[in-house]
């Protein structure tokens, strides 16, 4: 089983990562604290039922181009 996070930057240039399936949600200020908490999110979630395989984390970009 795979699960996919859904992963944001913040304005501070933290990110925030929120799980597409389930609901596990975590931050990290940066990429390698955010893996290491979606990690350790996924173990807490799943502590009594079977790990998924893979975790896969999707950056998102949020754009606002104007329109002239």
């Amino acid at each position: 089983m795979e699960i996919v996070f859904s992963v944001t930057q913040e304005g501070d240039d933290g990110f925030v990562a929120e799980c597409l399936s389930h609901d596990i949600f975590t931050q990290g200020n940066s990429w390698e604290e955010l893996r290491k908490n979606v990690r350790e999110a996924v173990s807490g979630y799943f502590f009594d039922h079977a790990k998924p395989s893979r975790i896969r984390l999707h950056p998102v970009r949020d754009e606002v181009l104007a329109c002239a």
